[in-house]
């Protein structure tokens, strides 16, 4: 009975012995190994990842429409801690990832990563085959990612998010996603010493980019390119009394959800990181410098022989006539560049530079939008050749960004005064300075509905719009001068008794190298009409009006 009891005894102690053997080698022995799978798991699972904040665009109602959100995506991942032969792992892994040996031993030979991305957004088949591999630390799961549902829309503006060497995960490239990484992003959880802290979500961005708007621009733009066999084009459209940008696009663009298939030269945005010379636009500008300074009037007269010889070269018009006697406001109407050259030379070239300086030219223009340029006016230095200064009063010779050259015209829309351009519909509207008086700005604006009205393609029946067109010749960089190509770039405002936006469309090496008149003008009455029945607005001319003006 005695030995019974003693052999029960026995046992016992030895079950428990063994169980606080296990209980010890669980906590304290294989605690770190524990951890780091709960660990890796909760990364997997995107606990420690910080929801980033969505984008939305606006419509005129305040209705949002998101363009970049989030969606959960099928991932296949690595715990490098958990392998036991990487070199063994990765060529099992290679023929079905298409990720070469050696990418794959660098990212599984990490032997304290606990979490380690092989493929995002995971075809289906692509995960079933992983899983019935069955390797150790080899897993999937679904993980939340950027999707961007309209695809190529607005995609220069946007950007994306794609992982960095500089930080963990992924953080915004290019566009929006970039600038606003900080806002969008939030701060990522963590589980250092066996605590969880989840990510904490980053904040949404509300942008003044009218979803309706943007739309019919692509669309528009679309056509455009596709007709004129162009390289590509830019189509911005602001509001001039507070500096929204309503919509931004350009062409040829990608799609950001597979931002892995396109060249990085595709990712810059053309209407800020690009400059170009735009050509006859540019003779609004120098008029307004004029009309400001006092030197000229729209009816100041000048006759026009056809050619103007200018520190030993010959300036001639684009239609290569001579018009005779014609008045500043006639210059702007038939584009005629010894006009123009006349007007700077009125004003002085000192003067005029101080002019293309005030109205934005030789600055970025603040917007919120990475890796602005700022234009180009080197040409126009104190002791430049007149020829300089003459070329550049129609737009040659002097290099600006598509962003610059509408926010110069909405200044001369909403009365002379220069507005930082934005998107974060919560920046709201901040005023740089005045450029010109709101005189100058309504003189200068009844030349360019005069310029309109008498090319008449840009017409809307009972509305009085202004705009001005531009051909340039695109510059030979390699061998000096110009090439036979051309840029075709069309400004126009309105309804001009109080304008509610204005309108830039720029046009790419169209083929054949036609004149502005007859590609980007044709556009802008389309994008034009859609926007005053948009926002209803009423005519504000009567139509005996424009036929005495004709």
């Amino acid at each position: 009975m005695k030995f019974r009891f003693i052999t029960i005894i026995s046992i016992f102690i030895i079950v428990y012995s063994f169980l606080i053997f296990k209980l010890y080698q669980i906590q304290i022995s294989d605690n770190q190994n524990y951890r780091a799978r709960a660990e890796s798991q909760y990364a997997a699972s995107g606990l420690f990842k910080a929801l980033r904040g969505k984008i939305f665009f606006t419509d005129k109602k305040n209705k949002t429409l998101a363009v970049v959100l989030n969606r959960d995506f099928p991932v296949i991942y690595a715990v490098p801690k958990e392998i036991e032969d990487y070199k063994e792992t990765a060529h099992q892994l290679t023929p079905i990832l298409d990720i070469s040996v050696e990418e794959l031993e660098k990212k599984l030979s990490k032997s304290d990563n606990l979490y380690q991305l092989l493929i995002k957004k995971a075809p289906a088949e692509l995960i079933i085959r992983v899983n019935n591999l069955k390797i150790k630390g080899i897993y999937t799961t679904f993980e939340t990612d950027r999707l961007y549902p309209f695809n190529s829309l607005m995609s220069h503006v946007l950007g994306f998010t794609a992982s960095s060497e500089d930080s963990e995960g992924e953080v915004g490239q290019y566009g929006l996603e970039r600038f606003y990484e900080k806002t969008l992003s939030g701060q990522e959880g963590n589980g250092e010493d066996g605590k969880i802290t989840e990510g904490k979500a980053g904040k949404d961005l509300i942008l003044t980019i009218d979803s309706n708007i943007q739309k019919e621009a692509q669309k528009i733009l679309d056509s455009l390119i596709t007709k004129q066999e162009a390289k590509g084009g830019t189509i911005i459209v602001q509001e001039p009394q507070t500096g929204k940008i309503l919509a931004m696009e350009s062409q040829p663009s990608f799609n950001p959800n597979e931002y892995g298939k396109f060249t990085l030269e595709s990712f810059l945005n053309p209407s800020v990181q690009a400059i170009y010379e735009p050509g006859s636009v540019f003779k609004v500008i120098t008029m307004a410098a004029g009309i400001d300074s006092g030197k000229i009037t729209p009816e100041t007269a000048f006759n026009d022989t056809g050619i103007l010889k200018v520190s030993g070269r010959e300036i001639k018009n684009w239609d290569l006539k001579a018009h005779g006697r014609v008045t500043m406001t006639n210059v702007l109407e038939k584009s005629i560049n010894t006009g123009a050259a006349f007007a700077e030379k009125a004003t002085g070239h000192s003067i005029f530079r101080n002019y293309l300086e005030k109205f934005g030219f030789s600055e970025k223009t603040g917007a919120d939008l990475p890796g602005e340029l700022g234009g180009n006016l080197n040409r126009l230095k104190e002791r430049a050749p007149e020829v300089a200064f003459a070329t550049a009063s129609f737009g040659q010779g002097v290099a600006i960004t598509p962003l610059e050259l509408i926010n110069a015209f909405s200044a001369i829309a909403n009365g002379g005064r220069l507005l930082r351009p934005y998107l974060n519909s919560e920046l709201g509207s901040k005023e740089i300075r005045r450029v010109i008086s709101e005189k100058s700005a309504k003189e200068v604006t009844t030349m360019m509905v005069s310029a309109l009205d008498k090319a008449e393609i840009g017409q809307i029946k009972s509305y009085a719009l202004a705009g001005k067109t531009g051909t340039a010749q695109i510059p030979d960089f390699e061998n000096g001068g110009y090439t036979d190509k051309v840029i075709n770039t069309y400004i126009g405002f309105g309804p001009t008794n109080n304008s509610k936006f204005v309108i830039l469309i720029k046009l790419d090496d169209p083929k054949g190298a036609p004149l502005a008149g007859t590609t980007v003008v044709p556009a802008f009455r389309e994008l034009a009409q859609f926007i005053l029945t948009y926002y209803n607005l009423p005519p504000d001319r009567l139509e005996s009006s424009v036929n005495n003006d004709l």
